[in-house]
């Protein structure tokens, strides 16, 4: 069904359909700010189609795994061996243990994966547990396509359900908020530099928490400051931060580090922020190694390993070692080094695709330098795992061209325990990322063919 509705999407783009759908999409992207620094954000004329039954595979898939994750927290809480297997640095040792008020480390998260649903195979590649971006844009983009002619056209053939997600963040920062001990209506600070790209993003935000009764302003951490026992910033009394900086900035950029405004503030009790410091546990990318390798197995329930290895690739940290992959004990590095076209290898705490470097675009003696160079600096290797592709038409020269795009199927989490609303960004390049240049963002919706 998934495939005859996209031949039926793009079939309704005649010329006229496609020019008009274009010029109003041209239009909404500029009224509404849609844009990653200057780049529009959807450079495509059709969104993301899933059926019920694919979208509630993806459902029962995370459902599935994410007990495993918020066990690999815990035992990491106490147990200072397998913690170590995360790589925490030495700042973040001293602040992920720290109580932050509420139940989830993650209240909000993003597992970014790799979904073929004709073949119901899905790969977890990566978990954004410290704060996934992407909600509002996503929600805005719906609005948007809802408006263009050609799914008017196509709705009188299919029903369309959106997944909206800023109501979801809303109500996950609420929450954090009340189990902290917040009372009257907070405060709302989105927190991050104000030169960042997603700056758009923070603005949709702002008008959304506004929307809703909520007092919100955009800060730059550069602005704070921390006396009398408030945070404070131009004026305005936080009470609630929306943390989109990444903690990492927040304590290396400038000289502060530990000693920031917020992060004191925080560790003080006078503000909540969500996702509080202890998100950067399972944010690692050693997380993924952590739950697939098989000196944590007694950690996980036969259902949750059984789980685990379905859907998540197989991941190491880069180390001198000994471990075992499809049932056999290997020598891990000369075994990576012998598999250069079967593995990625990723840095334990980055993002937008930083020093991703995949091995089949290499060649063998640069893969093994890399392997050397990146051991001393917990890197992880993680098996290569197959990219979907489908086919995105575009409106170049006053043409519709429709080609084979990848894409990936980044679902939102939410208080670690479920799944609702997915990013989906699309790609000509493997490395599918809006910061890395990635290509287009375009909305999700669950479709269904009318009967009548």
């Amino acid at each position: 069904m998934l495939s005859q509705a996209i031949e039926t999407y793009h079939a309704l783009l005649t010329p006229d359909v496609a020019r008009e759908s274009w010029d109003q999409l041209q239009d909404q992207t500029k009224r509404r700010g849609l844009y990653f620094g200057e780049r529009e954000i959807a450079t495509v004329l059709r969104p993301r189609f899933l059926t019920s039954e694919q979208y509630h595979f993806l459902q029962r898939a995370i459902h599935a795994v994410m007990p495993a994750f918020g066990k690999a927290y815990r035992a990491a809480l106490t147990d200072d061996a397998l913690r170590a297997q995360f790589h925490l640095n030495d700042w973040e040792e001293t602040v992920v243990r720290e109580k932050f008020g509420f139940s989830e480390p993650s209240p909000s998260a993003r597992m970014d994966t790799f979904y073929l649903p004709e073949q119901g195979i899905l790969q977890l590649t990566e978990y954004n547990a410290e704060i996934p971006a992407g909600q509002t844009y996503t929600d805005v983009l719906s609005e948007v396509f809802y408006g263009l002619r050609v799914m008017g056209e196509f709705q009188k053939r299919y029903e369309v359900r959106p997944l909206p997600t800023r109501n979801q963040m809303l109500h996950a920062l609420l929450d954090s908020y009340r189990q902290w001990g917040g009372g009257a209506r907070p405060n709302i600070a989105i927190l991050d530099w104000h030169e960042v790209p997603t700056y758009s993003e923070f603005v949709l935000y702002k008008e959304y928490f506004e929307s809703q009764g909520y007092t919100a302003e955009i800060i730059d951490p550069r602005a704070c400051e921390y006396k009398n026992g408030k945070l404070v910033a131009n004026g305005f009394e936080i009470n609630l931060i929306y943390k989109r900086v990444l903690i990492s900035e927040l304590v290396e950029r400038g000289d502060l580090g530990l000693n920031h405004p917020v992060i004191r503030a925080v560790r003080d009790n006078a503000v909540c922020m969500v996702n509080p410091f202890a998100c950067k546990i399972l944010h690692k990318k050693a997380s993924l190694a952590v739950l697939t390798d098989e000196r944590n197995q007694h950690l996980y329930s036969a259902a949750e390993w059984d789980a685990l290895q379905r859907f998540v690739p197989w991941t190491r940290v880069l180390e001198e070692r000994k471990t075992t992959y499809n049932g056999a004990t290997v020598d891990l590095m000369p075994f990576l080094a012998s598999r250069k076209d079967e593995f990625v290898v990723k840095p334990n705490d980055e993002y937008g695709g930083k020093g991703i470097v995949l091995g089949w675009t290499v060649s063998q003696s640069e893969w093994e330098k890399l392997l050397q160079e990146r051991l001393p600096e917990a890197n992880i290797a993680q098996k290569r795992v197959a990219l979907p592709e489908e086919p995105f038409p575009s409106f170049v020269d006053n043409t519709v061209q429709i080609y084979d795009r990848m894409l990936d199927t980044d679902p939102y989490l939410w208080h670690g325990a479920y799944m609702s609303g997915s990013l989906c960004r699309l790609s000509t390049a493997a490395l599918l990322n809006v910061t890395a240049g990635g290509g287009s963002t375009v909305p999700t919706f669950v479709i269904e063919a009318r009967n009548s």
